[in-house]
């Protein structure tokens, strides 16, 4: 990891930066961008920025089918795709230059899709990921782990789900009340935090891989590393 921009030590759990993406699959190794969201949330206040991409490929119908972007649609009003990808990776700079904490429901997905189409993306701030301390601090809880889901549990509003800037607000939500309960993000220098859920994240990883193995199942796809997997 690199730290060439000066971030803050502590984490403000009052200075976020919430982040979503809509796209073209479940992969993040062969997504391509639909649509991009981030928030800049002061408090009370919040700053929204949207993108819609054109991602240069036919959207599959099961894609449109969860966040309702048709191909056409893409094509007569998105913006190019390699565009938005360089705006929304230079926005995510700036807010940790501004000393934000970026927000990203299921990290693993979002920042590897920005870091295949942008090699030079790299964690230079805190990266917050509630799906990750959810499943470290609640690990036997039943039912899905979805962001509606973990929503409901922490009782978060989530309104126009997969709606790229609905999820980033959601997400948001989450990491504020979670910062606000978890000794082992709240105060703790940046750098700390993000190893911290790097090894939740290895952790639960593990089980599953040992899960599957158990099962005589194919383990080789499972992904140990966090914020950004392999690509």
């Amino acid at each position: 990891m690199t730290t060439d921009i000066q971030h803050p030590t502590a984490i403000d759990r009052n200075r976020l930066l919430a982040f979503d993406l809509e796209t073209t699959g479940p992969d993040p190794r062969t997504a391509h961008i639909v649509s991009s969201a981030l928030i800049a949330i002061d408090g009370a206040d919040k700053k929204e920025r949207n993108w819609l991409a054109d991602p240069g490929i036919e959207i599959p119908e099961g894609a449109t089918a969860v966040h309702g972007i048709t191909t056409a649609h893409a094509r007569e009003n998105g913006r190019p795709h390699a565009e938005v990808v360089t705006e929304t990776v230079a926005a995510i700079r700036r807010g940790w230059r501004e000393g934000r904490t970026l927000v990203v429901f299921n990290a693993c997905y979002d920042l590897t899709i920005l870091r295949r189409w942008d090699p030079s993306f790299e964690i230079l701030g805190p990266v917050v990921d509630p799906y990750v301390v959810d499943r470290a601090v609640d690990p036997y809880r039943k039912g899905k782990r979805t962001l509606a889901a973990v929503c409901g549990v922490h009782g978060i509003a989530l309104d126009s789900a997969h709606e790229a800037a609905a999820d980033a607000l959601a997400a948001a939500r989450l990491a504020w009340k979670m910062l606000g309960v978890q000794q082992e993000l709240s105060g703790s220098d940046w750098r700390e935090v993000n190893a911290q859920q790097s090894r939740w994240h290895q952790t639960r990883q593990r089980d599953f891989v040992d899960y599957l193995e158990r099962s005589g199942k194919d383990s080789s796809d499972v992904n140990l590393l966090w914020p950004l997997a392999a690509v």
